[in-house]
């Protein structure tokens, strides 16, 4: 249908078989392909089991060395950077599928040989179709051309199996990569059609970002008066406290040039009411004395005589 007016004859037979199957398939813009809700052929599922980042890998021996292509891929969202890994060993951003090459070879370090998007975002184009033998949901994502000088287009292609007894966690399978196509098989109950009489499933809630996890919060200890109260509070005390710093900053400025101005005051002079701040300690001493002799009495206060 969609493709048989650009298949070039020199194609592979693999991938010539490939884009036939994809002929007969229903094809989907990537903003239309949910993994909460995924139809063709009258059937739908769910795949939201199938969420998140997957890697699998298989290994070939070519002694000296151990060749391993490793296969991150993530059905439903963007996969993120691996952590300490440099940007030329991974797949650029808005990648969906990352296939690398490793030459592995004993008491060397591992040499990553080749960085495949074999599914990109900007590129992606789902397409689906209904499996009958066994039943499941084949789906195919395109990437985009490697080298970026030829015309190699990549591909990979997901053969979802349904299998009730399966473990809903269990691990896809790296079938191959040829010309171009990867193969991954996947058996799980999430392959299952869902019934007729069933709705569509609703698109869970977002979760918080991870960033903005607060796990770490503690809980309200009060009887149920919210942290915003107490948070108030303190800035109404640090805010008068500001007013009052500011206005003994005004009246000693403000002081100091009426002295200046008004009697050419110099130095210690300069301060407003001088005579009243040289007695602020003395006045200060005779409060706490009055306040200690006030106090003391009552402290040793006890049956008997009192010397007098």
């Amino acid at each position: 249908m969609i493709f048989q007016h650009f298949i070039p004859q020199s194609l592979p037979s693999n991938l010539l078989s490939l884009l036939v199957l994809l002929s007969s398939t229903v094809l989907v813009t990537a903003e239309d392909f949910d993994c909460h809700y995924v139809s063709t052929g009258g059937s739908k599922w769910d795949l939201t089991p199938l969420k998140g980042s997957h890697t699998v890998s298989r290994t070939r021996d070519s002694p000296p060395t151990t060749m391993v292509d490793e296969l991150r891929f993530n059905l439903c969202k963007n996969l993120k950077p691996m952590h300490g890994v440099s940007d030329d060993e991974q797949c650029p951003t808005g990648t969906r599928a990352c296939l690398r090459k490793i030459n592995k070879k004993s008491e060397s370090t591992d040499r990553v040989i080749a960085v495949i998007p074999v599914a990109s975002t900007s590129d992606i184009e789902p397409v689906l179709s209904q499996l009958d033998s066994p039943k499941g949901l084949s789906l195919t994502f395109s990437g985009s051309r490697y080298p970026s000088s030829s015309d190699a287009l990549q591909f990979i292609n997901f053969s979802l199996f349904c299998a009730d007894d399966a473990d809903p966690k269990a691990d896809p399978t790296f079938v191959s990569y040829e010309n171009g196509v990867v193969r991954v098989d996947w058996s799980s109950p999430a392959a299952c059609a869902l019934p007729d009489d069933q709705p569509p499933p609703q698109t869970p809630p977002q979760a918080p970002p991870e960033d903005e996890d607060d796990e770490d919060t503690p809980a309200d200890e009060g009887g149920g008066e919210s942290d915003a109260k107490p948070a108030k509070r303190g800035s109404g005390l640090g805010f008068f406290f500001l007013v009052l710093l500011l206005a003994f900053a005004t009246y000693f400025i403000l002081g100091a040039y009426y002295n200046y101005s008004t009697y050419g005051a110099r130095g210690v002079d300069l301060i407003p009411h001088r005579d009243f701040w040289r007695e602020v300690p003395y006045m200060l001493q005779d409060v706490v004395s009055h306040l200690c002799s006030t106090v003391r009495p009552q402290r040793s206060t006890r049956g008997g005589y009192i010397a007098v």
